[in-house]
């Protein structure tokens, strides 16, 4: 069961990280996830997002990302939990503020998941962004 959990958490990864958008994206959840992004760089007040708002911001993603990689360097599973550890680089395909299209960002992120009937109901997210500099 517990391997099962981090091949999930590890697959979820990989195909965000490719740039999964639409069914393919969607299979990972439960129809009623819920995804919380705790306060961070990018969004000071945090985001709350249901499965559809979270469908639309991976589309809108495409749009100002050019590339991205999630290299997952922890993984730990028990019960219906699954907590990982990854370190993300997402190459900008606009301009973003000061930052000109092409920039690559950086970021540490500890995701927990929850997981019912093999797909995730519950994303929270603790993303520490470099310091965005030119």
């Amino acid at each position: 069961m517990t391997q099962g959990l981090i091949d999930l958490a590890v697959r979820y990864h990989e195909a965000v990280g490719r740039g999964a958008t639409g069914a393919e994206l969607a299979a990972f959840f439960t129809p009623d996830m819920l995804h919380r992004e705790l306060p961070n760089l990018l969004f000071p007040d945090g985001a709350e997002r249901d499965l559809p708002a979270v469908l639309d911001a991976a589309e809108r993603g495409q749009a100002v990302l050019s590339a991205q990689t999630y290299e997952v360097l922890n993984v730990v599973a028990a019960g219906d939990k699954v907590a990982v550890e990854v370190r993300w680089s997402g190459t900008l395909a606009v301009a973003y503020g000061e930052l000109p299209a092409g920039h690559v960002m950086h970021a540490h992120i500890g995701t927990f998941l929850d997981v019912r009937d093999g797909r995730i109901s519950g994303q929270r997210n603790y993303d520490c962004y470099a310091r965005l500099a030119a």
